[in-house]
């Protein structure tokens, strides 16, 4: 598990675009913390390093957005699901385990169908600023973090 200090929007854009650039087909990111903590904000920097023209919101009510970039990129927001068996009904594993990059915000709420290697970042509100806790599920996310914090 390793910890970093975001002083600012400015500083969550960038290590969410640090990230894009290192993620490939078939990479899954779990976004959970705070509301208005910075979950988007990734997401956004994420899509922009992917060459992702799109504007881009949380799918809320759509549970998952679909956009065209470097690779194909889904975001789901899972907030609003009751049960992980929801999440088969839209096709989740052929998502999982498609050609594209997943980003999942407020993963926790399906965490006992997530695939075994996946990258988690949580991130609350920290004094003036937010704290990213990020954890890491398997050697080739854990090379990443490694590139993105040294």
């Amino acid at each position: 598990m390793d910890k970093i200090y975001l002083k600012n929007e400015q500083e969550t854009s960038e290590i969410g675009y640090r990230l894009g650039q290192l993620l490939n087909k078939g990479d899954v990111v779990c976004l959970i913390g705070d509301l208005g903590a910075g979950k988007t904000t990734i997401t956004k920097s994420i899509a922009k390093a992917l060459e992702v023209d799109d504007y881009i919101t949380s799918p809320t009510f759509t549970i998952v957005n679909e956009y065209d970039g470097k690779y194909p990129l889904y975001h789901f927001d899972v907030y609003r699901i009751s049960s992980s068996e929801d999440m088969y009904e839209i096709g989740f594993e052929e998502y999982l385990y498609g050609d594209g990059i997943c980003i999942i915000e407020w993963a926790n709420l399906i965490e006992d169908i997530l695939p075994d290697e996946y990258i988690n970042i949580e991130l609350n509100y920290k004094d003036e600023g937010r704290e990213m806790i990020i954890t890491t599920h398997g050697e080739h996310y854990e090379n990443i973090i490694k590139e993105i914090i040294k």
